[in-house]
């Protein structure tokens, strides 16, 4: 992580525009959301494919990808990739909990990437491409460290490293610009790097003690 004098400066405000809707599930991307709805964000790698991973999961609203777990305000892409604003590439997730709930979408989250890395995802290496959650509530938090811990016991039986993930209240979610938006859907073809370690998360199964 940068040290406080490499950090960036950023700008007041977005320096660029984003788009009204998802060009997937066609809502908007930016709130204010409809009134029962949630938010999660999570960092699992290139955000290309980790966007992809949660739009196609049943009961999710929307989805936008950009930076969060930095300094630098309203950063653009070529600034996070430098290493100085401290962001991690992110994934917003707006969700319906009447049908699907926060501890589903943390099983795809950590059977969608491998969380044991550290400042790297697969071939892609950088402060930018590490593990995280980011939580909204007490109950998303304490949800979130459960299941870092099931899925530790489970990752270490199966000869894995540590959980590297980091686990922090959100702060300030910073959209990407336009061409990050929905990224696979746009190229079908286009690059993913994300890969999973091949583990099943027991989340719904089992908790941490048994």
């Amino acid at each position: 992580m940068p040290d406080p004098d490499e950090v960036l400066k950023g700008r007041a405000g977005r320096p660029f525009s984003i788009p009204d809707r998802h060009t997937v599930l066609g809502n908007p991307l930016e709130g204010p959301y409809p009134e029962g709805l949630e938010v999660a964000d999570f960092g699992l790698g290139c955000f290309w494919g980790a966007e992809r991973k949660f739009w196609q999961t049943p009961g999710v609203w929307t989805t936008a990808v950009g930076y969060q777990g930095g300094t630098t305000p309203n950063p653009t892409y070529e600034e996070v990739c430098s290493g100085r604003t401290g962001h991690t590439e992110a994934v917003r997730v707006v969700f319906d909990p009447a049908q699907v709930s926060y501890e589903a979408l943390l099983k795809v989250f950590w059977e969608a990437h491998d969380p044991t890395q550290g400042y790297r995802q697969g071939n892609d290496e950088g402060t930018q491409y590490r593990s995280a959650i980011y939580t909204h509530s007490p109950d998303q938090e304490a949800a979130a460290k459960s299941s870092r811990d099931a899925y530790q016991q489970v990752l270490t039986k199966a000869l894995h490293d540590d959980i590297t993930t980091e686990i922090l209240p959100a702060d300030t979610f910073y959209f990407a610009e336009t061409y990050h938006q929905q990224y696979l859907d746009k190229n079908p073809n286009g690059y993913c790097g994300l890969g999973g370690t091949g583990v099943s998360c027991p989340i719904g199964v089992a908790n941490a003690d048994g």
